[in-house]
C-alpha cells in the first residue's frame, strides 16, 4: 500500500489543492491545512477502492480530490475503529472516529455523492510525531 495522493486546503470551503509533500506536526496537524491546530482532526485518510465503490454506487466518478480528504491511499479499507494505528512513511497517525461524508460533497463532488461516500469516508486521524509525508510512502495499518 502507498500514498496515492495528497489534498491540503488553506481554508474552510477552500478548493483543496494536490499537493506531492506535507509537513505533519504532532498534536497540531498538517502544516497549511485547514484544521492544523485542531484538538484532534489532524489529518483524513481514505482509500481509492472505497472511492471505486462510492462511483459504482453512484453511478458517477467520486474524484479524490473533491471529498476534501487529506490522504488517499491506492487500496485497502481504511481502518475506522478509534485508536487504530495508520503509518504514513515515518509518520503515526491515530484514528479517532469514522470519516462522515459531509454536505459540502453534494457540490464538490455532485448530487448522491454524501449517501455514496456512506460508510467509505475513511477516518478522520491526530498526528502522534512529526515528520513529513509524499505522494508514493508506504502505508501500513
Amino acid at each position: 500500500m502507498i500514498v496515492a495522493a495528497l489534498h491540503v486546503a488553506p481554508e474552510r470551503k477552500a478548493p483543496m489543492q494536490a499537493v506531492e509533500r506535507i509537513e505533519c506536526e504532532a498534536g497540531t496537524g498538517v502544516v497549511g491545512d485547514r484544521y492544523f491546530g485542531t484538538r484532534h482532526r489532524h489529518v483524513s485518510v481514505q482509500s481509492l477502492e472505497e472511492l471505486a465503490e462510492a462511483a459504482e454506487a453512484r453511478g458517477a466518478p467520486v474524484p479524490a480530490g473533491d471529498t476534501r480528504r487529506t490522504v488517499t491511499v491506492d487500496t485497502g479499507r481504511v481502518p475506522t475503529t478509534p485508536g487504530a494505528r495508520i503509518r504514513l512513511g515515518d509518520v503515526e497517525l491515530e484514528v479517532v472516529r469514522k470519516a462522515a461524508p459531509c454536505r459540502v460533497m453534494e457540490t464538490s463532488v455532485g448530487p448522491g455523492a454524501a449517501r455514496a461516500m456512506h460508510e467509505r469516508g475513511g477516518a478522520i486521524c491526530r498526528v502522534l510525531n512529526s515528520g513529513a509525508v509524499e505522494v508514493g510512502a508506504p502505508v501500513s495499518w
